[in-house]
């Protein structure tokens, strides 16, 4: 693993693992590795390891997700192979927090929201999805993707503001789920034939076994979005663009779209733009569905515009005070030898370069 900072340009420290590197993820107060059965949790002050959890059950995706919150720096993974039991860990007291049985069936997707205080979590059926509460684990949500078919789900994602959680898949279809509930005092709705049968259906739930009840409670989608293509692996955000909500969808055949997200009614989200990342950077607007005034100029060169992080070949050698020496295999349960300090609370993290080798060995980026 390579760590270099973003700002500056230069290597902070290089560090090699027993074992492949299969994901990793940061926040402003820890860095966690995750390999297939332990986990590797560093101070991103100063690059130290402060722990390794040993023997965690088989994780050849390296799944795991860390709160971007550095408040509430929680880790969380998966505590069996064969269920989907969450194993939630404290990265700042550096302890368990709690386990949270979230499904039958082995994890697919694990995500925080911006602050650390929800967890949402889908199975490899991809059929349910559940938010939990943190550090608590109480069940706050179960939302409903499908029933027909089993899917594999790609991208799981909260907007800053918690109050939506986008899911994908290798499907066409996108489900943006709202998080709101309903209290019991709302106005009595007034005497109408549908209410009548709204409130007798919810009464012959209490009678049905709990497996067809649960699911009859369960939640839809608020909004949808209909790719124009299927099996292919995707990543959704969700933003807000010149102060609307917005839905962008970047697929791995290398296009991105950007759909317009109606926060009150949902529905079908409107396609607004499709923008080509592997071809001549043209943008593609739809204009006759855009509500909204044309988007500057400045997004679009934003949106199309190359990283500036500085490639390989001129990115500055390894420092000796970068902590480590290069390629030293970190010993379990020992702290790295003191890298550079990042004292300016200002200053980006680092970004990670990172790309799978042989056991035992990283590859340079």
């Amino acid at each position: 693993m390579n760590v270099y900072h973003f700002k500056k340009g230069t290597e902070i420290c290089n560090y090699s693992y027993s074992s492949n590197i299969l994901s990793i993820r940061l926040n402003r107060q820890r860095l966690v590795v995750c390999l297939e059965e332990s986990i590797y949790i560093h101070n991103i002050k100063d690059m130290k390891l402060l722990k390794t959890i040993l023997d965690t059950p088989p994780n050849t995706t390296g799944l795991c997700a860390l709160s971007i919150n550095h408040a509430n720096s929680y880790l969380a993974y998966p505590g069996s192979a064969t269920s989907g039991e969450i194993a939630l860990y404290d990265g700042n007291t550096l302890k368990t927090a709690c386990s949270i049985p979230a499904h039958d069936g082995p994890l697919a997707a694990l995500t925080f929201n911006s602050t650390g205080s929800k967890l949402a979590s889908a199975s490899e059926k991809g059929t349910v999805i559940r938010v939990f509460s943190i550090p608590g684990g109480q069940k706050l949500y179960e939302f409903r993707r499908g029933m027909k078919r089993y899917v594999n789900i790609s991208s799981l994602v909260f907007s800053m503001d918690s109050q939506f959680l986008c899911a994908s898949s290798n499907t066409e279809t996108v489900h943006i789920f709202k998080l709101e509930h309903l209290t019991d005092s709302r106005p009595e709705e007034p005497p109408t034939w549908s209410g009548y049968m709204g409130k007798m259906f919810q009464a012959a739930t209490n009678y049905l076994p709990a497996q067809v009840s649960g699911m009859m409670s369960q939640d839809r989608a608020f909004a949808t979005v209909r790719l124009n293509i299927s099996g292919q692996r995707n990543i959704c955000a969700l933003s807000t663009i010149q102060k609307l909500p917005r839905l962008l969808v970047t697929t791995s055949d290398g296009h991105l779209y950007i759909y317009n997200l109606d926060p009150q009614d949902g529905g079908e989200c409107v396609l607004i733009k499709n923008h080509s990342l592997l071809g001549s950077g043209k943008m593609e607007e739809n204009k006759e569905n855009d509500l909204q005034p044309p988007v500057p100029q400045s997004y679009a060169a934003t949106v199309a515009r190359q990283s500036t992080v500085p490639s390989t070949s001129t990115m500055p050698g390894y420092s000796e005070d970068g902590g480590a020496l290069r390629g030293e295999v970190i010993p379990e349960h020992e702290f790295a030898t003191g890298p550079v300090c990042l004292d300016d609370e200002n200053e980006f993290p680092p970004i990670i370069l990172c790309r799978g080798g042989q056991p035992g060995k990283a590859k340079r980026s």
